[in-house]
């Protein structure tokens, strides 16, 4: 190899731009694939429906009565979005306030919920809570995500 060839090594530039080409193709395509790959499989769909983050409080008392208060988190607006309390068992549940009304079967707490709000949720009839679980549970406006925000199983009661 001679003086002239290994100057014209260094000064020859007809391939870098069909690989730099080709390089800007692979990218734009592996960035659409994942685009329309995110949006087909419904990923996309997601990001826009994100649960409220909350700590609720459940106080039992001695008769069919539970006090159910947010310790704190994010405010929840119980007017857009449904918030319901249900039991296990298919128990039948009275809202003793005026921020909760019945609603196939559970109550729907109607309010914007934010640190503080509490509700007072009685059972129907005269038995105990006895190892039942009440939940809170969340449900988006446009029904598409739902999540359970509490539960609390109360204690047994021999």
């Amino acid at each position: 190899m001679n003086l002239h060839d290994l100057k014209t090594l260094f000064t020859e530039d007809r391939a870098v731009s069909p690989v730099i080409g080709v390089i800007l193709m692979v990218a734009i395509t592996v960035i659409l694939a994942a685009v329309i790959g995110t949006f087909v499989l419904g990923l996309g769909d997601d990001l826009q429906n994100n649960q409220p983050t909350a700590s609720f409080n459940f106080d039992f008392n001695d008769s069919n009565g539970v006090t159910i208060s947010h310790g704190g988190g994010d405010t929840i607006d119980g007017t857009s979005d449904t918030v319901s309390i249900a039991a296990t068992g298919g128990t039948t549940l009275n809202a003793t306030g005026d921020n909760g009304e019945y609603a196939n079967g559970n109550i729907e707490w109607n309010e914007s919920i934010t640190a503080g709000t509490s509700i007072d949720v009685a059972k129907s009839g005269d038995d105990n809570w006895s190892s039942e679980t009440v939940s809170v549970n969340w449900r988006s406006a446009n029904g598409d995500s739902s999540a359970q925000l509490g539960s609390r199983t109360a204690p047994t009661i021999d």
